[in-house]
């Protein structure tokens, strides 16, 4: 079934990941790839290191988007478009019982990925056949109503008050 964590709230990531523990906690295969993101979050080597999960790594990072250069902009794209293909590859090889794209809305709304690809993925990974077997999950702000109307489960978190507002950058440990 395909899942959809997203709105402005704080916890889209963190459903995601303990949707993968209980998973793998049942034996099942896990492939998880992050868009947008660095390997400096303390999830990643804890989620490594369990049995039946498969992070793939961030080999290049590029900052935020509203600092990336042109250029930058255009190396994201075909390093974001090259890792969607990637997880489901893996996926395949792996006969994974599910995919984890984190933060995959943030790389759809700059461009940095491709929407029509992701759909056709989705279709091979979760067709109508075998839609009760597997898990997508997509993490993110804004999502298109084309991905909300596929999606079998959708869950806003909605930001009622954050640190942030109050100049707390994020910590660690509890945002990454």
């Amino acid at each position: 079934m395909i899942h959809i964590y997203c709105g402005d709230g704080k916890g889209k990531t963190t459903a995601a990941m303990g949707l993968a523990i209980r998973a793998a906690g049942r034996g099942k295969k896990i492939v998880i790839a992050r868009f947008l993101k660095t390997d400096d979050s303390g999830e990643v080597p804890v989620l490594a290191a369990v049995p039946g999960i498969r992070v793939l790594p961030c080999e290049k990072t590029f900052g935020f988007y509203f600092r990336m250069t042109d250029q930058q902009k255009a190396e994201a794209g075909a390093y974001y478009r090259e890792l969607l293909e990637k997880a489901f590859a893996e996926a395949a090889r792996e006969q994974a019982d599910m995919v984890i794209l984190d933060e995959i809305m943030a790389a759809l709304g700059y461009n940095l990925a491709d929407e029509e690809r992701l759909i056709e993925l989705m279709e091979v990974f979760c067709p109508d056949d075998r839609r009760e077997e597997r898990e997508l999950i997509l993490t993110g702000r804004n999502p298109s109503e084309r991905l909300l109307s596929m999606a079998d489960y959708v869950t806003e978190m909605k930001m009622v008050r954050h640190p942030y507002e109050k100049g707390i950058m994020a910590r660690i440990g509890i945002e990454y």
